[in-house]
C-alpha cells in the first residue's frame, strides 16, 4: 500500500504584528518546528512522499536566512518532497523560489513544480498532477487540465492544487483561484491534495484540505494537523488519517460577569491555561474593586504561564461599592465628586460610571503606594 503525507500552508516568514515581540517571535519559530515535526512524522511512518499543496512561504520577501532555515528543517525525511507555489508564494518571474534557487538552498530530493506539469515518482508508481499558482489570483480553474492529462497505466493519479473549491467553503472565502468540486471524479484522481483553507477539511472521499500544520489564527477549523493518506491499487478509495502536528492552541473566548460565581468560573478557566495556549479574551460586565483586583491577579498569573494572553477589558465596568470608596478615604472635594458620579442618571450615567472607574482606580493605586511595606515599580 502506498502512503503519502499531505500538508500545506506552512506560511514560513509570517509576521505576527498584533502580538508582543516575544510572543510574535515564538509563534514564527513554531512554524519551522512544525516542518521538523512533519519530517519526523514522514520518516517514522515511512511514507512514499510528502506532498505540500502551496503557500510554503507567507510572502515573496522572506529573508535568505528563513529560506535556508526552512529547507534545513526538512532534513529529517530523505524521501521525495513534492511542492507547488500558492497565492502567497506564487511562481512569479522573480519570486521567493528564484531567490531560493540562487541561494542553492533547494534540496536534491525536492520536486518543485513552478509550472503545470506531472511529477513522476517511479518507485511508488505515483504520478502527481501539479497545478501551481503563477500569479496571486486567477479566475480560471487551473486544475482543468487534469481531466485530459495522461499518466502511466496502473500508476496512482494524485492531484496537487491550491485554491477555493467552489460552492463548498464558507461564503466569505475569496472566490479567486477556483477549483471545481468534482475535479477528482472528472480527472479520475485517486486523491486530490489541496491547500489554501487553513483547517483540515474533507470535500469528498478523494478530496481533502490538509490545513496548516501550525495554527495561526483564532478560528476553530481543525488547524494544526497534517493528513496521512493510504492509497491502495489505482481506483481504490484512500484512507485518510488526520495527525496532530501543531504546538500551540489558539483560543478566543468572551466571558460575561453578571454574578459572583461568573468571576470564579473565569479565574478557574485561566488557572487551567497552559504554556501551549494562545488566548484572546474579552471580559464584559462589572466588578467591584475587590473582585477587580482578583481578576487582575489571575490575568497576571495566567499571562506568565501561557504563550500569549491578549485581554480586552474595555467592556468591563468598575463598580466600586460604598465600602470600596470608604476605604479610599476620599474626603472633601474628591468625596463630593465621587458621590455625584455615583448619583448620575439618564444619558450621563454611562460616562459618569466610566469616570468613576478611572478615578477610583487612580485613588486605589495611590492608596496602595502609600501603605507601609509596599514597593511601587515603574
Amino acid at each position: 500500500m502506498t502512503k503519502i503525507l499531505h500538508t500545506a500552508d506552512w506560511q514560513i516568514g509570517r509576521l505576527y504584528g498584533t502580538f508582543d515581540p516575544d510572543d510574535a517571535a515564538a509563534l514564527a519559530e513554531a512554524r519551522f518546528v512544525a516542518v521538523e515535526r512533519l519530517a519526523a512524522l514522514a520518516a517514522s511512518e515511512a511514507v512514499d512522499a510528502v506532498v505540500v499543496a502551496g503557500d510554503v512561504f507567507d510572502a515573496q520577501t522572506v529573508s535568505a536566512r528563513s529560506i535556508r532555515k526552512l529547507f534545513n528543517a526538512m532534513a529529517g525525511y530523505g524521501g521525495p518532497w513534492v511542492m507547488i507555489p500558492g497565492n502567497h508564494d506564487a511562481a512569479l518571474a522573480e519570486s521567493v523560489w528564484t531567490h531560493a534557487a540562487r541561494l542553492g538552498a533547494l534540496p536534491s530530493h525536492l520536486h518543485l513544480a513552478l509550472e503545470p506539469r506531472v511529477v513522476t515518482l517511479p518507485g511508488p508508481r505515483i504520478a502527481l498532477l501539479c497545478a501551481p499558482l503563477t500569479q496571486r489570483h486567477t479566475f480560471g480553474d487551473l486544475t482543468a487540465w487534469f481531466d485530459t492529462a495522461t499518466t502511466p497505466p496502473g500508476w496512482l493519479r494524485i492531484g496537487v492544487a491550491h485554491g477555493a473549491v467552489q460552492g463548498v467553503l464558507a461564503d466569505d472565502i475569496d472566490s479567486a483561484n477556483p477549483i471545481a468540486p468534482n475535479r477528482a471524479a472528472l480527472a479520475r484522481l485517486d486523491y486530490l491534495a489541496l491547500g489554501d483553507w487553513h483547517g483540515s477539511k474533507c470535500i469528498d472521499a478523494r478530496t481533502w484540505y490538509s490545513g496548516t500544520p501550525e495554527q495561526d489564527r483564532f478560528k476553530s477549523n481543525d488547524a494544526g494537523q497534517a493528513l496521512l493518506v493510504q492509497l491502495g491499487p489505482a481506483g481504490a478509495a484512500p484512507l485518510v488519517r488526520p495527525v496532530r502536528t501543531g504546538q500551540y492552541r489558539w483560543l478566543q473566548q468572551v466571558h460575561t460577569l453578571s454574578v459572583a460565581s461568573d468571576l470564579d468560573a473565569l479565574i478557574q478557566r485561566l488557572e487551567g491555561m497552559q504554556a501551549h495556549d494562545v488566548l484572546d479574551l474579552r471580559v464584559v460586565g462589572q466588578l467591584d474593586m475587590t473582585d477587580h483586583g482578583r481578576l487582575q491577579h489571575a490575568l497576571g498569573a495566567a499571562e506568565a504561564r501561557m504563550r500569549c494572553l491578549r485581554s480586552d477589558l474595555s467592556a468591563l465596568q468598575l463598580a466600586p461599592t460604598a465600602d470600596d470608596i470608604a476605604a479610599l478615604h476620599a474626603d472633601g472635594y474628591l468625596g463630593e465628586v465621587i458621590q455625584d458620579l455615583r448619583d448620575a442618571r439618564g444619558d450621563d450615567a454611562r460616562r459618569a460610571q466610566d469616570a468613576l472607574a478611572i478615578l477610583t482606580g487612580l485613588l486605589a493605586e495611590r492608596h496602595d503606594r502609600s501603605q507601609p511595606g509596599v514597593v511601587a515599580c515603574s
